[in-house]
């Protein structure tokens, strides 16, 4: 059975708008056009319904940061090409859209030790190495030295990629991706507490 985007947003219980962005980002199997319609098989929207929360209260800190992002788009960039996440993307280009300047308190990033990467409330991506950062004119941050600790290519299996050196690196992706993780912000970078979520 097969499903409209506006079908399978309800069934998540979720605006088509985010829907829409799992379906641009490239990680839903089996999708499927008709005409104008994009078209969802029932049974990946029922896997993204079963995907746990994630297991925060597992990590040792207080808070987490979150990076919540779009769909992968091109842009006009010396040091990228694409902004955002795509699952066709290489573990190079993939970093490098993902990595950025954002308003946050990068102390708390830091002490946090790994950056959830979520597209429409599910973990696709998860960054290391945050010990050190910068900051711009605007009050921005950057960490130079975030490492792409993994990824995912498919959320409804999950199909996971850990592309990290450092096995502790590996062990925190591979605990992450492909789970659920809402969060809310105004910005890119929301914070969860990890104590609040122990119950999920």
């Amino acid at each position: 059975m097969l499903l409209t985007t506006g079908q399978a947003a309800k069934e998540l219980g979720c605006a088509v708008t985010t829907f829409r962005r799992l379906i641009n980002a490239g990680v839903l199997p089996g999708i499927s056009r008709r005409g104008v319609r994009v078209m969802t098989p029932l049974w990946v929207v029922q896997a993204l319904q079963e995907r746990p929360h994630a297991a925060v209260h597992r990590l040792d800190t207080k808070e987490l940061g979150v990076l919540r992002v779009d769909a992968a788009r091109q842009v006009d960039d010396t040091d990228r090409q694409w902004i955002g996440y795509a699952s066709g993307l290489g573990p190079d280009d993939l970093l490098k859209g993902l990595k950025g300047w954002w308003r946050c308190d990068a102390a708390s990033v830091a002490a946090g030790g790994v950056l959830p990467v979520t597209l429409s409330g599910y973990v696709v991506a998860v960054l290391t190495g945050l010990d050190t950062w910068e900051k711009g004119e605007d009050g921005r941050h950057a960490f130079p030295g975030a490492v792409l600790a993994g990824y995912v290519s498919d959320l409804a299996a999950p199909v996971k990629h850990l592309t990290a050196v450092q096995q502790t690196d590996r062990d925190v992706a591979d605990l992450l991706l492909g789970t659920r993780l809402t969060s809310h912000s105004g910005g890119a970078i929301a914070y969860v507490s990890t104590r609040a979520c122990s119950t999920n």
